[in-house]
């Protein structure tokens, strides 16, 4: 059981997952349903910070490397073009709506670099990230919980 909610901390953490796929695959390994939530939505909050950091001091380092930048203008963009309306229109709400929906490529990642973009307020874009980061978790457990009881 440990092992398993390793492995789900670990994809909560994961760009690839988030907690998208870090709670279905803890509560389809038997994981308790209460810890498989709180440990992968505090793995999935702690990505903000380590992605501000990434931005702040990693990122202009690297940005000098002509490969670096060019990807970093491609992840930049996709973020900046899904969030863009409802960040520029909303600020705070608009990018805790884009951060909630449980779609891939709307998680803390492509929140976090959006918010860096915009020039939010790290306190604004923390607290953003993480109530949506919250919503999305409870969307995902109870939709993964449903369809358990309904395949039982």
């Amino acid at each position: 059981m440990i092992s398993d909610l390793f492995i789900a901390m670990l994809w909560s953490v994961s760009p690839l997952g988030e907690a998208k796929v870090g709670i279905p695959y803890a509560l389809l390994n038997g994981v308790n349903i209460y810890v498989a939530f709180i440990f992968c939505f505090i793995a999935n909050v702690m990505v903000f910070p380590i992605m501000t950091f990434f931005l702040d001091v990693i990122n202009r380092y690297f940005i000098r490397w002509y490969y670096y930048k060019k990807a970093a203008i491609f992840v930049a963009r996709r973020a900046k073009v899904g969030a863009a309306k409802n960040v520029k229109k909303y600020g705070f709400w608009g990018l805790m709506i884009f951060v909630l929906i449980p779609l891939p490529g709307t998680g803390v990642y492509a929140g976090t670099i959006a918010g860096y973009l915009f020039g939010l307020e790290r306190k604004q874009a923390f607290l953003a990230n993480t109530i949506g980061i919250f919503i999305s978790c409870v969307i995902i457990w109870v939709g993964t919980i449903a369809a358990m009881k309904g395949f039982n």
